[in-house]
């Protein structure tokens, strides 16, 4: 554990030199992220080494990060994408600034249907049918939705939701539920308490079906304030992160022992299996703004309340280059 971490400090050191990075301010930057994906990318800057630097906080509901975000005890978050949006409408004030920045897309689609059974190979296949879901007012609702309107299916598919992953992934681990919508790593730790569950969907490919773009699940947003005080402390965490997410799908062995400790994920056997399917990236800039626009626009257009009632305007997209 202790070389895993000394070698990927040198790899940020390498990075802060490379970016002239210097002047990081004195106290951590305060961050949040949820457990799963969103911790996931941010494990290997969670070490004592980074103690000075960051103190990053794992959350189990995006309502207690965000709430954070918006009384300032949080800089820096990782959300639901569409979150993002609503706390970037939200927090406008009466000239029409907000304070929410979106400098990183961190998740791409990690949702997929689990069946005890065979009976469901299509979304077709849900018609008449009760599935359990998580992620009520959040991105996996609003997708789910969207592809359930679009394949004709909204008033044949009873949706009852779940508080919580863990609940459903509880209830599906013990057959008392046959047919659940979950999201990575959850997928990966509930198949394995219950043999007999299969992955019956891939909504990442169901939504590239029907919605034409890349799901875009979760992202990374800073307080304006913040940022407009602590600019070289906010661009090198970029870059670390950047580094940090490279290294965690480089080394996935190494990086789901760390997940397991931090509590991010039950254990590294699943964190390791799960890693891949979990779609953890770090676009920035006018990649970032490119899949993020095309996602929160196909939510927008299927409900506006998804989005805050607003498409975001250009301010809320960070770009490195023009800075």
């Amino acid at each position: 554990m202790k070389r895993i971490a000394a070698l990927f400090l040198i790899v940020c050191m390498a990075v802060a030199l490379f970016a002239g990075c210097g002047g990081q301010k004195a106290t951590p930057i305060n961050i949040g992220a949820l457990k799963g994906p969103t911790g996931m990318g941010m494990v290997t800057l969670m070490g004592e080494e980074f103690s000075g630097k960051y103190n990053i906080t794992i959350e189990s509901a995006p309502d207690v990060v965000t709430g954070k975000l918006i009384n300032g005890e949080l800089d820096i978050a990782a959300v639901p994408v569409n979150l993002a949006s609503v706390l970037y409408n939200k927090t406008k004030d009466e000239s029409g600034n907000s304070n929410i920045m979106m400098i990183a897309v961190n998740t791409l689609g990690v949702l997929y249907v689990l069946e005890d059974g065979d009976t469901v190979n299509s979304l077709a296949d849900l018609a008449g049918k009760t599935l359990y879901a998580t992620g009520q007012g959040s991105t996996p609702e609003y997708m789910l939705s969207y592809l359930l309107e679009k394949s004709g299916l909204t008033d044949s598919v009873s949706v009852e939701y779940k508080a919580e992953h863990s609940e459903l992934a509880t209830l599906m681990a013990s057959g008392e539920v046959k047919l659940g919508m979950l999201p990575e790593p959850n997928v990966t730790a509930t198949m394995a308490k219950n043999e007999n569950l299969r992955v019956a969907l891939d909504l990442t490919e169901e939504w590239k079906n029907l919605a034409g773009v890349e799901p875009v699940q979760g992202c990374i947003v800073v307080r304006k304030d913040y940022f407009e005080q602590n600019k070289t402390a906010v661009r090198l965490f970029l870059k670390e992160y950047n580094a940090a997410v490279d290294y965690t799908n480089a080394n996935q062995a190494e990086t789901a022992e760390l997940m397991a400790k931090y509590e991010i994920i039950p254990s590294a056997a699943i964190a390791e299996k799960a890693i891949d399917k979990c779609n953890i990236v770090c676009y920035r800039d006018d990649a970032m703004r490119t899949a993020a626009e095309a996602m929160l626009q196909v939510l927008y257009d299927a409900n506006p309340k998804s989005v805050g009632g607003a498409m975001p305007g250009d301010d809320f997209y960070y770009n490195d280059a023009n800075k």
